[in-house]
């Protein structure tokens, strides 16, 4: 039999594939009868082989192939691929991972839906999507989650992780681990709080500093002071604070720059090697300021490290001047 895995969460993927794995048997010998391939470059011959050797000392074998149906595989191979998946031995269970959604049209998505040739009950393949969750049904698989990590959570603290980490689910847990162990495990847990998202979660500062951005590019200078206040009230260092500032705007920069050679978010992400989430946000942040504008602001900041660091100024002082000076 085979399986088809497909869609961007592939955090949710590998968990499903591994409750399958339990049931498979002793999870030693099944380490011994487990092939993983590529699908890059992946012959038929290769995935044939894999797929036929007789299990050693288990009652099944275990194949998985990573990204090979997202692939432009011509017509003979999907041909041939496509007759052995009618014949894959009983104890061989085939797994395609895939991280792109495929298309409803793909061959092998309605070869699945096909009944089994051998008469017996059941169809040929069994797929399943996995997308990642948004929005609203994002804050309810955080609430989920801590409840299954033996913790509790607040929904303004859920929806805070949600706005600041996003919907990288791999990402999401780290998080959500660290904040469970922070409150302490207990029959009845204190619940975790935004203040406990905003002191432990650096993407939540991070997203701190992406609101600040936002309102210097709407020239809001009243709600950019508000923020900066805020942030020292909460007894931020000024420090990192400004390091923040000069991070952001590095980035801005360097995106603005990708964005005018055409490209969109997700290759701004690659390229930068930052989170999706904060190439989206940077991408939006962008259109608020000119090319121009983010070299003479990036110079600004230059002068401050400078000013700062021979005394000419308190960086307190020097923040708060950068702020009305952009917001105006």
């Amino acid at each position: 039999m085979f399986y088809i895995f497909h869609g961007e969460d592939t955090h949710t993927q590998k968990e499903k594939l591994n409750e399958l794995k339990e049931k498979l048997g002793d999870p030693a010998m099944l380490d011994l009868n487990t092939t993983r391939l590529t699908g890059k470059g992946l012959t038929l011959g290769q995935l044939q082989d894999a797929c036929n050797a007789v299990p050693f000392l288990a009652p099944k074998r275990l194949v998985i192939v990573e990204n090979l149906l997202s692939e432009k595989l011509d017509k003979k191979y999907l041909d041939g691929l496509t007759a052995y998946l009618t014949a894959v031995p009983d104890s061989t269970r085939l797994f395609f991972m895939e991280a792109k959604k495929l298309t409803t049209k793909h061959r092998l998505l309605k070869l699945a839906d096909e009944p089994r040739p051998d008469g017996k009950k059941g169809k040929l393949g069994y797929v399943r999507l996995f997308e990642r969750p948004q929005g609203g049904q994002l804050d309810r698989w955080i609430s989920q989650r801590t409840t299954e990590f033996g913790g509790r959570i607040n929904p303004r603290a859920a929806n805070l992780l949600s706005i600041s980490v996003g919907n990288d689910l791999a990402l999401l847990d780290q998080e959500i681990q660290k904040l469970v162990m922070y409150k302490g495990l207990a029959e009845s847990p204190e619940p975790i709080t935004a203040d406990d998202v905003q002191l432990l979660s650096p993407y939540a500062a991070e997203a701190n500093v992406f609101d600040l951005v936002d309102a210097l590019g709407n020239r809001n200078g009243r709600r950019a002071a508000e923020l900066l206040q805020k942030k020292l009230d909460e007894g931020e260092e000024p420090f990192l604070l400004f390091s923040m500032f000069v991070r952001q705007f590095r980035l801005l920069l360097q995106t603005k720059e990708l964005v005018e050679q055409g490209l969109k978010a997700p290759a701004v992400a690659q390229e930068l090697r930052v989170h999706s989430f904060v190439a989206g946000k940077l991408v939006q942040q962008s259109h608020s300021f000119s090319l121009a504008q983010m070299e003479q602001i990036y110079g600004h900041l230059l002068e401050i490290d400078v000013r700062v660091k021979t005394g000419q100024t308190d960086m307190i002082t020097a923040l708060n001047l950068l702020v009305f000076a952009l917001a105006t």
